[in-house]
């Protein structure tokens, strides 16, 4: 798709043309104007629409505010945001690609303000589409990134003086800080919250590491007062002198009620050479699309900005995605979650009316509403404790909900198959489409900044992870799970090759294999054919890999510098048929017959 941009493209029915050409300044946007030129760039890509065949939207460089009161709407449910919650059932979506094939929207020194909270772009019921070379940030962003600039003790008191970015809005009231996006058209504020707001997560500059943690910034406050345009002086109850001059505290809420972009029923979407400064919501998702790229793509705040967070939790998800899954040359640097996360999405049985049917619910409160069969997928019902396959079917028919709308119950989906189904399937199984699984590729990427893991990744399809760079990611650089029980992300790893990485100080396990699976069996692993090879290791205390009830483990050609406390270099668990070069101490630890609880800070907060 690349050669769309400039050279004959093909509109899929094998004749070749040249694309149309479109500049979003033809329709009335301006360049450095704060106006609004949403209108304008929903009217360029209306055109594109009509067209019919391949075309280029050109975004001329300079800088484009788009503001959320004119923006499109539409009613999605989307993967890990606000599940079937109502009030946050309509998306705002600044640009909006929809029923499109054969579209590159351009940008390369283009600049698009967001102003309010949305999504930055959706590509909706589309294929061949391509994005490249803009550039993606907020006004305000809805993340507070407020650096501690001084500290100490006076006249019997602790104090700070913290700093927040000139993008940050806020006032003072009394003993307490009103955090708020802008004042909108309709005279409402974007978004408002105090003080330590409902998340916290930690970054040390100097030391190059974040993490998730207590805020002491607003705990026994004396007296709060402006100390300057962007500084504000806090005063304490206590004389305990603050030890965390440097750090920076980051503060959000906990409501994902947005995707940050969102790639929906599509399918060839590349998103190529795009800058994210900021992500609201819940990062880049990919949901039920087929062969989606993300290329030399950068997830970082703007230099200079003294801002530190780019993300409000992911930046980029796949799920219940097929075909290929690529992320490959891009930097993802400071998140509030995960920067890449690939899954399915596992179902609670609920019921079976007879031998050819399933009733079916989501069982998360963060993921609801969209649909997960089509005839003719298949699906696998496992066990919830082993992870095991019970059995698997074709599925004939399915009632569920759209994505679209909410005129079905959005949590309930009811399939028939073509097998018979065995008993006692209530509340014992899960059930997964597993025609919905794509083949990974991860390569060449950087990760830095990351207070929980670098990838997650669940899919049985072949995955290729190489030649990437963890640097100091706060748990696992790669965590590989599978459950039933808590996130109900599925998938269990057939064919996963780890190749050619170097993981610098994580601070969990660099490679953290960890099924969910409540009874373990050496001789029923959940994962299986893993290959982790020519890696380099600096670890401080911790394994190079930690792997549970996988079977096939393959550990060789890998370079381990250590420091710190000694530690075995693999740790096995419940593991099967593994070839590990001499030198490794294992063990042979069993699970716990009670349900295995999340690390502490492992949560997806």
């Amino acid at each position: 798709m690349r050669g769309v941009a400039g050279t004959p493209a093909s509109s899929g029915g094998g004749m070749t043309r040249m694309p149309t050409s479109l500049d979003v300044t033809d329709f009335g946007a301006v360049p450095g104007s704060r106006s609004d030129a949403g209108p304008a760039v929903a009217a360029a890509l209306a055109a594109a629409a009509a067209v019919g065949g391949p075309v280029v939207v050109r975004f001329a460089p300079g800088e484009y505010h788009l503001w959320s009161e004119g923006a499109a709407r539409r009613e999605l449910y989307v993967s890990n945001t606000v599940g079937d919650d109502p009030a946050f059932r309509v998306k705002t979506i600044a640009l909006l690609v929809e029923s499109v094939d054969d579209l590159v929207v351009a940008g390369e020194g283009a600049r698009l303000v967001l102003h309010g909270v949305q999504t930055t772009f959706a590509v909706i019921d589309s294929r061949r589409i391509r994005v490249e070379g803009l550039e993606f940030d907020f006004a305000v962003p809805t993340v507070v990134d407020a650096t501690v600039v001084d500290a100490g003790v006076e006249e019997g008191r602790a104090y700070r003086r913290i700093r927040v970015p000139a993008a940050t809005l806020f006032s003072v009231e009394g003993a307490s800080i009103r955090w708020h996006g802008e004042t909108l058209g309709s005279g409402e504020v974007a978004w408002s919250g105090r003080d330590a707001l409902e998340y916290t997560q930690i970054h040390d500059p100097a030391g190059r590491r974040t993490w998730r943690g207590s805020n002491p910034l607003f705990e026994r406050v004396r007296s709060i007062r402006p100390a300057g345009e962007r500084d504000v002086r806090i005063d304490y109850e206590h004389a305990e002198e603050p030890s965390d001059l440097g750090l920076v505290y980051s503060m959000r809420s906990t409501t994902r009620d947005h995707p940050g972009g969102l790639v929906l029923d599509s399918s060839d979407v590349t998103l190529s050479g795009v800058r994210f400064c900021f992500l609201h919501g819940f990062g880049v998702v990919a949901q039920t699309s087929r062969d989606v790229t993300v290329e030399e793509c950068e997830f970082q705040t703007p230099p200079d900005s003294g801002r530190h967070s780019a993300g409000f939790a992911d930046f980029v998800q796949f799920s219940g995605c097929s075909g290929q899954a690529v992320v490959r040359d891009c930097l993802f640097d400071g998140p509030h979650d995960d920067p890449i996360n690939i899954h399915g999405t596992y179902l609670r049985v609920t019921g079976r009316p007879d031998r050819h049917t399933l009733e079916l619910e989501y069982p998360h409160p963060e993921t609801a509403g969209f649909p997960q069969f089509s005839p003719g997928d298949e699906i696998e019902l496992v066990d919830r404790t082993t992870l095991q396959a019970i059995t698997s079917a074709t599925v004939r028919t399915v009632r569920q909900p759209s994505g679209r709308d909410h005129d079905r119950p959005l949590r309930r989906i009811v399939v028939t198959v073509d097998a018979e189904l065995p008993d006692e399937l209530v509340g014992r199984a899960a059930a997964e489409n597993i025609t919905l699984t794509p083949a990974v590729r991860i390569v060449g990427n950087i990760f830095r900044n990351v207070p929980t893991r670098g990838v997650l990744v669940t899919t049985r399809r072949a995955v290729l992870i190489e030649q990437n760079r963890f640097e100091r990611t706060e748990m696992a650089g790669i965590y590989v799970s599978c459950d039933a029980d808590e996130w109900w992300e599925s998938g269990p790893v057939r064919d996963l090759t780890i190749r050619g990485n170097e993981f610098i100080e994580p601070g969990g396990p660099a490679i953290f294999l960890d099924p969910r699976n409540t009874r373990c069996d050496p001789g029923q692993p959940v994962h299986s054919g893993v290959v982790v090879a020519e890696n380099r290791f600096m670890l401080d205390g911790v394994p190079a890999l930690d792997a549970k009830s996988t079977r096939g483990i393959r550990f060789r050609g890998n370079g381990i510098v250590r420091h710190g406390p000694a530690t075995p270099d693999v740790v096995l668990r419940s593991c099967s048929d593994a070839d590990i070069e001499a030198g490794v101490e294992l063990e042979d630890a069993q699970p716990p017959e009670s349900p295995v609880q999340s690390p502490a800070g492992e949560s997806h907060a």
